[in-house]
């Protein structure tokens, strides 16, 4: 680990005391790590069984090559003893404020903690480092392990599938509605494969365009999915699958991996598809790519509970479901405050309508300033 020199906004308990602050943590040490060079963040995160794609250093260098956002990657210790590793990034925008995040544009991020170390203690620490920072709130997404005693959250419906049985038993545990789309789709014309080179990030960046637009939202820019390329596709860690129609690419996913995990990401599709099931036949392709190559768990990232059409989609492919819950700490008032879920809005209804050309464009404007 590289140690950094003790600036004021990672101060130690002791110069806490000093300062006559009262603190429910004692002897807590926070150290940088710099997730960006060098692999020993990834180390660490691999020795918690929590551990997902997100809290990756292949993700850190995506997100802070795609929007600029600083990463401030904690390792919280006591006595050479780790406590824990909270992985946030820093976002700082002139229109939306400075603020810290676990993590941006990620479904669930959940600090991760060691050693039975409580989580009043990070959020103590956390919240004297917003103070220092001058962020106007910190946001922990996805509190797996990370319950706090408080009611304000917002919450998600998550869904995982177990990956540790044959190709027979998965299909076994699909609901009969996917059992026939998937065997629709291999009848259909469809071609499929598993893809890491560019022409598939190409592909399946057109198609997703297409899809946010359909769905009332602007598109990541494509700087961020070429990120993805070269920091995770191109080295091992993720792949896309495309259906095909003759030559034409009418339904993608992007699947990322770390250590046994995997996360469906993004998937994508046009219309015409949806009655050869395209979206059904990646989904199928990658769950088994996956479980070929070893990966134990498959999580379909997060979806919004006013969403029952995705629920049911993703219950469908015998998923256990879960709660993903964010917890936003607010500097000015000093408590946990409450949120919403911006799912539904008259934003969908604006970029529903807007020309593709003008969506990209405000994708590439807006999301640096996003979380």
């Amino acid at each position: 680990m590289t140690p950094v020199l003790t600036p004021p906004q990672l101060a130690t308990e002791s110069e806490t005391a000093e300062r006559g602050e009262s603190s429910p943590v004692t002897n807590v040490e926070i150290k940088l790590v710099d997730p960006l060079t060098g692999s020993e963040w990834d180390q660490l995160v691999l020795s918690h069984r929590d551990a997902t794609f997100f809290h990756s250093a292949a993700w850190a260098r995506v997100l802070a090559k795609s929007y600029g956002h600083r990463p401030l990657y904690l390792h919280f210790s006591r006595c050479g003893e780790l406590l824990a590793l909270v992985p946030m990034m820093e976002v700082k925008s002139y229109f939306t404020g400075r603020r810290a995040v676990c993590l941006p544009f990620s479904d669930g991020c959940s600090p991760l903690l060691f050693n039975n170390c409580k989580p009043s203690v990070v959020a103590a620490r956390l919240s004297l480092l917003a103070l220092e920072r001058s962020w106007k709130h910190f946001e922990i997404r996805g509190a797996n392990g990370f319950e706090l005693p408080v009611d304000l959250a917002v919450e998600y419906h998550g869904h995982a599938l177990d990956l540790r049985q044959s190709a027979e038993g998965l299909l076994a545990g699909f609901s009969s509605s996917v059992r026939r789309a998937i065997r629709k789709a291999e009848a259909s014309r469809l071609s499929v494969e598993v893809s890491r080179n560019p022409e598939s990030v190409v592909e399946f960046y057109r198609l997703h365009v297409q899809t946010r637009r359909r769905h009332g939202l602007p598109p990541q820019p494509f700087l961020f999915f070429r990120n993805i390329l070269n920091e995770v596709i191109r080295k091992g860690s993720g792949f896309v699958v495309r259906a095909s129609l003759e030559s034409r690419c009418v339904a993608a996913a992007i699947f990322l991996q770390f250590g046994r995990t995997a996360i469906y990401k993004f998937g994508a599709s046009e219309p015409a598809s949806q009655e050869m099931r395209g979206n059904n036949r990646v989904m199928w392709e990658g769950i088994r790519f996956l479980a070929r190559g070893g990966c134990e768990s498959l999580h379909f990232g997060r979806t919004s509970l006013t969403d029952v059409g995705l629920r049911r989609f993703k219950l469908g492919w015998g998923t256990a479901e879960e709660l993903i819950r964010y917890f936003k700490w607010n500097a000015a008032t000093g408590e946990w405050v409450g949120g919403c879920d911006h799912a539904r809005g008259l934003h969908n209804m604006v970029f529903a309508k807007m020309p593709l050309a003008v969506n990209r464009l405000a994708g590439a404007i807006l999301y640096p300033h996003l979380d």
